[in-house]
């Protein structure tokens, strides 16, 4: 006979299957002046496993910027990149996109010192990728959703065998 202790601890282990909202998304934020934020990301060269990002839909990004052969890493949450990046796409879904062109960008500032680059033309091409589906996904390939929620059932099937059987 199954008691009643057991069924509900069985019954809140399969409802902890489906609880997936937290308080704000974990992104990783670092540039390639970063040991381990370049290419080849490595968590443990960064020292530690992001921060929370400040808005509670926020989007993790990663933005690409290339001249010649140099590539620029920066990683963050979308929404500490939107109060000075005028190049963040329309298109903010799951993926990797184009930056987008700003024609009128520095119009009316002296351009006269080329290092300031307040035109946002120094990179060759500028490429921004969102993620939103998993925390801290704007580093290396992570877990998906699907192996996460295989490894919330197996706990849950072990939990509740051992409840199962006293």
């Amino acid at each position: 006979m199954v008691s009643i202790k057991a069924c509900i601890i069985l019954t809140a282990l399969c409802l902890s299957l489906f609880i997936s909202h937290s308080e704000a998304i974990w992104c990783y934020r670092c540039n390639s002046a970063t040991p381990g934020c370049g290419d080849k990301f490595n968590w443990r060269g960064i020292g530690y496993l992001g921060d929370p990002c400040p808005e509670d839909d926020d989007i993790c990004v990663k933005v690409i910027e290339r001249k010649g052969t140099v590539e620029t890493y920066t990683r963050d949450c979308l929404s500490s990149l939107q109060g000075f990046r005028t190049d963040i796409p329309a298109d903010k879904y799951e993926g990797c996109r184009p930056a987008a062109k700003d024609l009128n960008l520095a119009h009316y500032v002296n351009t006269s010192i080329k290092e300031l680059d307040v035109k946002r033309d120094h990179f060759d091409s500028t490429t921004f990728c969102f993620c939103f589906l998993d925390h801290r996904c704007n580093g290396a390939s992570a877990l998906g959703d699907a192996t996460g929620y295989v490894w919330k059932l197996i706990g849950s099937l072990l939990l509740a065998s051992i409840a199962l059987r006293r």
